[in-house]
């Protein structure tokens, strides 16, 4: 019997694009983490789960998006911010495309901000069952200088979480790529 989508389980997966240049797609993680969602908990009961995918676009600091950009009036910014938005929707665009070939409820949606607060923040508002996070799987000197969101949200979030590590042949030649 179908599960109306009011009484779904909502799982919230926090997805990121890839950190490795020349990849304008799903980062390892996020993939691994759907992928793991989908064959572990929603396996065949499509109709009972209901996936919300959030993506956090994080600010420069500086407005400059790296070394080799020069920006030199409003319409550089403009451009910059449409080109992360498009990115960002390309990016949900992956996910909720697959979720409609299976037939999974979804809702996605991108925010920007520090992705371990936002997240949480998130998960706080939208209140799902489960969280679901990648995990790069950092050893303890990297992640003292590039952090790890999946740690924090196991800490802080509201709600069950589960972080799904990469596998060993998915491991880039620099771990903090992803």
């Amino acid at each position: 019997m179908a599960t109306s989508e009011a009484n779904a389980t909502r799982i919230m997966l926090a997805v990121n694009e890839s950190t490795i240049r020349g990849y304008p797609h799903a980062s390892i993680s996020s993939r691994g983490a759907f992928d793991w969602t989908l064959q572990k908990i929603v396996r065949s009961n499509a109709s009972d789960f209901k996936l919300l995918f959030l993506h956090v676009q994080v600010p420069d600091e500086d407005g400059f998006d790296d070394m080799d950009s020069i920006y030199a009036s409003p319409e550089d910014f403009k451009a910059m911010k449409h080109r992360d938005r498009i990115r960002g929707l390309h990016l949900l665009e992956y996910f909720v495309t697959r979720c409609h070939e299976i037939g999974v409820a979804c809702e996605a949606w991108i925010k920007k901000g520090d992705p371990k607060e936002v997240i949480c923040h998130e998960v706080k508002r939208i209140q799902p069952d489960l969280l679901v996070v990648g995990s790069r799987g950092l050893g303890p000197f990297q992640r003292v200088f590039v952090g790890t969101v999946s740690e924090f949200c196991v800490k802080h979030a509201e709600c069950p979480v589960v972080t799904i590590k990469r596998r060993p042949d998915e491991t880039p030649q620099d771990p903090v790529d992803d």
